[in-house]
C-alpha cells in the first residue's frame, strides 16, 4: 500500500516521475523555491488567500504549475526565466500554501484567481508560461482574461479528459488511483489528506471541457508544446495549434509530458525565443510564388 500511496500527489499523470527527478537535483540552487520566507507573500483573490513568490525583474512572465504541484515543480524555469523576466510564481487554489475555499477545484476557478492576483499586482497583462494542468489553467486565461495575457507558451495540456484528448494507459490508471481514493476515504484513514486528492483526481477525471470554438477566441501568440510520448495524444496537442489564430506548434523528439525538467535547457530556450521574438508564421507555399 505505501509503495501505491507514494503516486498519488501527481504532477498531472507522471508527478510521481517528477518528483524522483526534483529530489535528485533540488541540490543545485540554494533557494527554496516555494518556501522562501524571504519574498513569498500572500494575496487575497477571491475569497482564498494565494501565496506566490517573485524573482527578477522586467517585463512579467507568470509560470503556472500542474496538477497536485507547486511553485517549487517550476524550479528550472525560475532559474531560467528570472535572469529575464519579473517572474511570477504562485501555488495555485488547493495546491501548496494556498487555500482551497470551500467549493470544489475547477479549472476556470484556478484561472479566475490568477487573473484576479494580477490585478491586485497591478499587473495589466503578462507573459504566460503553463505546464499540464498549469497549461490549461493558461488557455482559460486566454480565452476568459483576454486582456492579461500578451503571450503564451502551453506544454502538454488538453481540452477534455476523455481517449480523444488523452491516452488509455493514463485514464485507466486515474480510474483506479480514484477507486484507492475513494476506498481510503470510506474507511475514514489519515495517512493522507483523501479529500484533497479526491479535489485533483476529479479535474483529472472530469476536467476540463473546452470548445474547440473557445479556442478561436483566443487573439494571442501561443506556442503549443508536447512531448512526442507525452500523456497528450499528439492528435489532440495539434488540434489545440490548429485552431489558435496565432499558434505556433513545437512537439519534441523523444521527449514525455516531463521534458520541463529532464531537458530545462532544451525546454526553456524554445520557449524564451517565442517569447522574445515578434510573432510570424511563415508558410511554405510562400515560397512557391
Amino acid at each position: 500500500m505505501k509503495s501505491r500511496t507514494k503516486l498519488q500527489f501527481v504532477f498531472f499523470i507522471c508527478f510521481f516521475v517528477s518528483q524522483l527527478i526534483f529530489a535528485q537535483t533540488s541540490s543545485i540552487s540554494s533557494v527554496p523555491y516555494g518556501n522562501n520566507t524571504a519574498i513569498g507573500k500572500y494575496a487575497k483573490v477571491n475569497n482564498i488567500k494565494m501565496y506566490y513568490e517573485t524573482y527578477g525583474k522586467g517585463e512579467p512572465l507568470v509560470l503556472i504549475h500542474g496538477n497536485g504541484g507547486s511553485i517549487a515543480q517550476m524550479k528550472y524555469q525560475i532559474e531560467y526565466f528570472e535572469k529575464h523576466y519579473k517572474v511570477i510564481v504562485a501555488d495555485s487554489r488547493g495546491h501548496g500554501k494556498s487555500d482551497l475555499g470551500n467549493k470544489p477545484l475547477t479549472y476556470l476557478q484556478m484561472a479566475n484567481d490568477w487573473a484576479s492576483l494580477l490585478s491586485t499586482l497591478k499587473i495589466d497583462s503578462a507573459l504566460v508560461l503553463g505546464w499540464s494542468d498549469g497549461g490549461i489553467i493558461g488557455l482559460l486565461l486566454a480565452i476568459h482574461h483576454k486582456s492579461k495575457v500578451k503571450k503564451l507558451a502551453v506544454m502538454g495540456a488538453n481540452l477534455q479528459p476523455d481517449s480523444t484528448a488523452v491516452y488509455k494507459w493514463a485514464i485507466d490508471w486515474v480510474k483506479g488511483e480514484s477507486n484507492l481514493i475513494n476506498n481510503m476515504i470510506a474507511k475514514n484513514d489519515s495517512s493522507q489528506n483523501w479529500n484533497l486528492l479526491r479535489q485533483y483526481f476529479n479535474l483529472l477525471e472530469n476536467q476540463p471541457n473546452i470548445l474547440v470554438e473557445d479556442l478561436h477566441k483566443i487573439n494571442v501568440p501561443v506556442l503549443v508544446l508536447a512531448g512526442d510520448k507525452d500523456v497528450i495524444r499528439e492528435e489532440h496537442t495539434i488540434v489545440i495549434y490548429q485552431n489558435i489564430p496565432k499558434a505556433q506548434l513545437c512537439i519534441f523528439p523523444g521527449a514525455t509530458h516531463m521534458i520541463p525538467e529532464t531537458n530545462p535547457e532544451l525546454f526553456n530556450t524554445t520557449v524564451y525565443k517565442f517569447f522574445s521574438t515578434p510573432f510570424s508564421r511563415p508558410d511554405t507555399k510562400d515560397y512557391f510564388h
